[in-house]
């Protein structure tokens, strides 16, 4: 989605603002997408969720699992998930979604994005990593050029946007942006696990060579995105969280040392503040990205394995 005005560093504000949403999209690394939603039946009441409930000394945590990329016709959500929404005045997300459009994030994230005078990405990269990414831009009508002040990690982010966008599909309309906005209209008690520096700083500090490697899977998921999408979505809408589970190790699967990084890693930090929560007085609702929820050291199995019962709702 890169844009320039002139040479150098001149973008759009339109187009800083959609960098921002593919941003944090990619930092959750969750590319979901929702057909309508069902209206509710006796067997969609009845379904779980992705939903969790942590019973706390003093307080009861739940925590729900993010689609962050919807269309409008996918609301509304669930009575289940709205009902807990309601019933919580404290709401915890990932980051604050509104500070990621604070310029200076957005200056920040375009200085880290991008080489210094005399560094260009054909220069910093494979031969074949830079050919397929090539091949892929030109199927989409895009010179490659365009690219080359923009490093690795800053380009997987325009392409995946590029994906999204012409599937239809919004970051704006997602699950944490849906109740971010209600929790700030209602004046609920926000909460952020992490700040916007930190998960900027997640791409922008991997090394070369991990940032290469995030480039080619992005490059390899884009053609095979469509299908796995249905996958994720039918698993995320019946709580199905082994599923949902296989689809990640599989997209994950030859990049352990990502995972780590952008999942396991901050599973582990995220369980000190939880348990905080269920220390104070007052339920509280997590709203983090699906992902981080399935399978071994996941925010579910950490609490598990601390001796918290963890029910499904």
């Amino acid at each position: 989605m890169i844009d320039c005005q002139q040479e150098g560093t001149g973008m759009s504000a339109g187009t800083k603002r959609r960098l921002i949403y593919f941003f944090i999209t990619l930092v959750f690394l969750c590319f979901v997408i929702s057909p309508a939603a069902a209206p509710d039946s006796e067997q969609s009441i009845n379904r779980r969720h992705f939903l969790w409930s942590v019973e706390g000394r003093k307080a009861t945590v739940y925590i729900l699992g993010s689609i962050h990329l919807l269309k409008k016709e996918s609301y509304p959500l669930p009575a289940a998930i709205e009902n807990i929404f309601s019933c919580c005045n404290k709401i915890a997300f990932e980051t604050d979604l509104d500070g990621m459009k604070k310029p200076e994030m957005q200056n920040m994230m375009m200085t880290l994005g991008m080489y210094p005078a005399g560094r260009t990405l054909s220069k910093n990269i494979s031969k074949n990593t830079y050919t397929l990414l090539r091949e892929k831009l030109h199927a989409s009508g895009i010179t490659i050029e365009r690219f080359e002040q923009f490093k690795p990690w800053f380009v997987a982010i325009n392409l995946a946007g590029l994906e999204l966008e012409r599937m239809g599909f919004d970051p704006a309309l997602g699950v944490d942006r849906y109740f971010f906005d209600r929790a700030r209209q209602e004046r609920k008690n926000m909460l952020y696990l992490e700040t916007n520096e930190f998960q900027i700083n997640l791409f922008a500090r991997f090394s070369p060579q991990k940032q290469e490697t995030l480039l080619k899977q992005t490059l390899e998921e884009l053609t095979i995105i469509e299908t796995l999408f249905k996958e994720m979505i039918d698993a995320w809408r019946t709580g199905d969280h082994d599923l949902f589970n296989s689809i990640m190790s599989k997209s994950f699967n030859e990049y352990p040392s990502i995972y780590n990084k952008l999942f396991i890693r901050r599973n582990r930090n995220w369980i000190p503040e939880l348990i905080k929560l269920m220390n104070q007085q007052g339920d509280a609702l997590v709203i983090v990205g699906a992902g981080h929820l399935v399978g071994k050291d996941s925010v579910i199995d950490l609490l598990k394995k601390k001796g918290y019962k963890v029910d499904q709702l």
